[in-house]
């Protein structure tokens, strides 16, 4: 994980206030990470505003770029806009701890703050559930075959009507106490 250090953002010696940083994010970053992706050929810019007080830390990441995602219905690779945004209080305690989402605590004695795996979470956290590429319309076959195989509302609506009738004897025995 030495290859994660490129992601410190060093706020020792930076005086109280604002300060930017800026990292260039692409596949061999997410490669890192031993989970698996559902996406390839990521360009993500991350903008760190830092905003350093005397007993604790603001950070304001920002996300945005391209990755390749595999469409759904047609299976055929597109390019999808990731844009996101993840604020961070880091405060100082004795030892380290992420429980808390919004609020992470750092040993005293650290110099940096590794950001890392907040980029990684933010860029997951934007690629949507359903992946439809741009390309595929209503009038494309994959949609004339999914709604030909879909079940009709009716069929649906008819199989839920129908109760054993068995039941329907126990639910007057219910009602009438």
């Amino acid at each position: 994980m030495d290859k994660l250090r490129n992601y410190e953002v060093a706020f020792s010696g930076l005086k109280n206030g604002k300060h930017n940083f800026k990292f260039k994010v692409e596949q061999p970053f997410f490669d890192l990470f031993e989970t698996e992706q559902e996406f390839t050929n990521a360009h993500i810019d991350v903008d760190v505003e830092l905003e350093k007080h005397t007993t604790f830390l603001e950070f304001d990441i920002n996300t945005s770029g391209t990755v390749t995602l595999v469409c759904d219905i047609s299976n055929e690779d597109f390019s999808h806009p990731i844009s996101n945004n993840i604020k961070v209080l880091v405060k100082f305690g004795e030892e380290y701890d992420d429980s808390n989402e919004e609020v992470i605590t750092i040993p005293s004695g650290d110099s940096s703050f590794n950001i890392s795996q907040i980029i990684y979470e933010a860029v997951v956290l934007s690629i949507p559930m359903k992946k439809i590429s741009p390309n595929v319309n209503e009038e494309d076959e994959y949609h004339k075959i999914l709604e030909k195989f879909s079940p009709k509302s009716k069929e649906i609506e008819e199989k839920t009507e129908k109760v054993d009738p068995r039941w329907e004897v126990l639910k007057k025995l219910k009602d009438k106490n």
